[in-house]
């Protein structure tokens, strides 16, 4: 569990589950790879490698890898 502060200001936390700020996103080939284990429970599905939060307020990704500190930022185009 973990939080940051959004570079427009607003606070970003996971502690709440479920929550609207922590997506799980796999890449196509880790999805394939679950559905190919075979008869798994829910519980037996890993995480993925990468964790993305979405600011609700201006709806910027941070991706997060291994060190868990933002590698990427996106912001929204208009």
């Amino acid at each position: 569990m973990a939080r940051i502060i959004c570079k427009c200001g607003e606070i970003l936390s996971n502690t709440l589950a479920p929550n609207d700020i922590q997506l799980r996103v796999y890449t196509d080939k880790e999805w394939d790879d679950i559905i190919n284990m075979g008869q798994i429970d829910s519980l037996d599905i890993p995480e993925p490698k990468i964790d993305v939060w979405r600011c609700p307020k201006c709806e910027r990704l941070y991706f997060f890898e291994e060190d868990n500190k933002a590698t990427r930022i996106y912001k929204l185009e208009e």
